[in-house]
């Protein structure tokens, strides 16, 4: 295959396996907690550190979860699944085996359609199965200063730590086709599977390490992907494949293949062969490293779970049911709202977010709440590195600024530039910073007042408007909204001088 790649035009051939966290309170296996601990090693007991004589039991909401994720990829769930034991050494699996499923996964044959570039691509599911995630490793430095300023990436560190709390926390691996030609199609992939996993109500994407990928690359000549898109096994059989492991972000998936492309495309052109082996992604760096030659499947010894039979699943399969997803919702918004793409997309892009607007939409005008969420509260939000999922707890107190806009209290320049702003800043509410800022609406005789002020004292713009420069009339509603301190309306003052002006 090296022969042939060289001087050829080159496709890259991806595929994905990605490690998703499922949000339950317990572990996969045992009754220890999945949240955060205050110290290292203390969310732990006999089955998930893997003690002599602990057994396992499945963890039911585990299970739920993955039916849902099944059900959502579109996937073939079997009545009947088991589990396996995936033999291998490594400091963080403590019985030196980690329990997961083999030759029958929960999830089987699913797909995923997303957009990339403005179009439409569907990726293959292989399989989605439930395993347990080993702990945690902290590479460290020698030196003095708190052990988080002296953690390092692994190729620097002296010595490494290893917390087990993390061990046993319910993971459902999603095992795609090489279906992917880009380094941009994969991160548009892992934004659209965060997004359904956060609607189906199985994932935290807050939660540190609760995705991470594995991404698998190779370059075939580009003569031999077929009109749409597949390529023959093989042609894939023999081209050579590193695996880079361990990337934690969507980003970084971009970042990591698009290295490893050009590295094995600059091996390719200088005759030299790319080596089958598992990198890691240094993400200070945006490169990958080589760690070690890529393991067969052999070499995981896989044998059945002797401690878990075989699971029936064809119940919840039955009973089960999903929420509306992202897509579908999207367009429910389009069409009962008259919303364009833009806000549908921006109003739809996490649960929190499309519930907040659909409850502001049932009480006041729904352009309105779009607008209030869509561009004033996700763009301030955005702006200071925030997500809704930040102010949760808060949501209450931006409904009442939407109400003090809807009813006319206050102007919607005040509220989005004074009100808004300070509630984020400062964590104030906003009938409080109404009062002390005395941002209530200026009454309709002092709007009046003030409208026949600016006219007097500014002649030139007078005869500027009469003259035809449109121009001037912003210039006389600046004025009086000084005069008003901003709390009058724009377009009631633009109204009212138009009126005034034509008239006289």
């Amino acid at each position: 295959m090296s022969q042939q790649l060289q001087g050829a035009d080159l496709t890259p051939v991806i595929g994905l396996e990605v490690h998703v966290q499922l949000e339950t309170d317990t572990k996969i296996f045992c009754g220890c907690p999945t949240g955060p601990a205050d110290e290292p090693n203390t969310n732990v007991c006999p089955v998930c550190l893997g003690l002599p004589g602990a057994l396992p039991v499945v963890n039911e909401g585990a299970v739920e979860a993955a039916v849902k994720v099944g059900k959502a990829i579109d996937a073939d769930v079997p009545d009947e699944t088991a589990f396996h034991r995936k033999n291998y050494f490594y400091p963080d699996l403590p019985k030196g085996f980690q329990i997961t499923q083999y030759d029958a996964p929960i999830c089987q044959d699913g797909t995923l359609t997303f957009a990339v570039e403005g179009e439409e691509r569907t990726v293959g599911i292989r399989r989605a199965h439930l395993e347990e995630d080993p702990g945690s490793l902290k590479h460290v430095r020698e030196g003095s200063g708190s052990l988080e300023s002296r953690t390092t990436s692994i190729d620097r560190a002296d010595y490494t730590l290893i917390d087990y709390n993390r061990a046993g926390t319910p993971l459902m691996e999603v095992v795609t086709e090489p279906d992917f030609r880009s380094p941009g199609a994969v991160r548009a992939f892992l934004e659209k599977l965060e997004e359904v996993l956060e609607y189906l109500g199985v994932f935290d994407a807050g939660r540190d390490g609760s995705l991470r990928i594995d991404a698998n690359l190779s370059l075939v000549p580009e003569d031999e992907v077929r009109a749409d898109g597949s390529i023959d096994e093989a042609v894939l059989a023999e081209a050579n494949r590193t695996e880079v492991k361990n990337i934690s972000s969507h980003r970084g998936a971009e970042t990591a293949l698009r290295f490893e492309q050009s590295r094995q495309e600059d091996l390719v052109r200088s005759g030299r062969a790319v080596q089958q082996e598992t990198r890691h992604f240094n993400e200070t760096h945006g490169n990958t490293v080589a760690m070690r030659s890529k393991e067969a499947e052999k070499d995981y010894r896989y044998f059945p779970e002797a401690d878990l039979p075989p699971l029936q699943v064809s119940h919840w399969k039955e009973e089960l049911a999903i929420p509306e997803l992202p897509e579908a919702r999207r367009e429910r918004f389009r069409e009962a709202y008259g919303l364009d793409a833009e806000s549908a997309s921006k109003l739809t892009s996490t649960k929190q977010v499309a519930d907040f607007f659909e409850d502001l939409a049932a009480e006041f005008d729904a352009d309105l709440a779009a607008t209030w969420v869509a561009d004033d509260l996700l763009g301030e939000l955005n702006y200071r590195d925030m997500a809704i999922t930040d102010v949760e707890d808060r949501l209450g107190e931006f409904r009442r600024l939407v109400e003090l806009v809807a009813t006319d209290e206050i102007t919607a320049k005040n509220a989005r530039e004074v009100v808004l702003r300070t509630m984020l800043d400062e964590g104030e509410d906003p009938d409080a910073v109404v009062e002390r800022e005395g941002l209530g609406k200026t009454g309709a005789d002092e709007v009046a007042a003030a409208v026949a002020a600016a006219i007097e004292e500014n002649p030139g713009a007078v005869e500027d408007y009469r003259g035809g420069d449109e121009g001037a009339i912003n210039f006389l509603v600046g004025q009086v909204m000084q005069a008003t301190g901003g709390s009058a309306d724009p377009g009631d003052v633009n109204r009212k001088l138009r009126e005034a002006l034509d008239g006289e």
